[in-house]
């Protein structure tokens, strides 16, 4: 495992299209996930013990973030031929288990998270209702540590304020996880 950290935010880039295949087999585009307020794009995968670590408050922040008005879309960008974890049936496996509130979406090519510039799982890229980048930040201080009831919620409350103000805030701290694994 190689941990890598994101790079900061590039305000007001816009989002990248895509067309990907859902593990409910639907065909996914960037339109179709898109919020009334905002969009969060998340490179995800099942193996990554940064994301094992904070699926659960992933899952409540990104329910929360709906009711603002921002929706979420999961992309799984991983060679599942090195991480059998992370094949399209675990990943309905997982994210039935956690009742996952997004699509969850294969990238087989992976060129969606390089379009993206997608670094490592999980990778955070927090859009405003125009598509414009606000957030690429961690989700919180936790890391793959167990979170304390007090840790403040980064990425819910940028989220937040991009839902209320469209801009995200100045401040950002990047998310640090395991690196996409990348085909040859």
């Amino acid at each position: 495992m190689v941990s890598l950290e994101t790079p900061v935010c590039e305000f007001g880039k816009a989002a990248i299209d895509f067309s990907l295949p859902g593990i409910d087999n639907r065909e996914w585009t960037l339109e179709d996930c898109r919020g009334s307020r905002g969009l969060l794009v998340m490179f995800i995968c099942n193996h990554c013990p940064y994301v094992k670590a904070i699926i659960e408050r992933l899952v409540r922040d990104t329910r929360e973030l709906h009711e603002l008005g921002i929706n979420s879309v999961a992309i799984m960008s991983n060679d599942p031929t090195l991480y059998e974890e992370d094949s399209f049936e675990n990943m309905q496996v997982v994210a039935a288990k956690y009742d996952f509130p997004f699509p969850y979406l294969m990238d087989h090519s992976q060129a969606i998270a390089k379009a993206y510039g997608a670094v490592c799982t999980p990778d955070f890229f927090g859009y405003n209702s125009d598509l414009q980048l606000q957030y690429r930040g961690r989700l919180d201080a936790s890391n793959q540590l167990t979170a304390a009831p007090d840790t403040p919620r980064e990425l819910y409350n940028a989220m937040r304020e991009v839902a209320d103000t469209g801009h995200g805030p100045v401040h950002q701290v990047p998310a640090i996880g395991c690196s996409i694994k990348w085909r040859e």
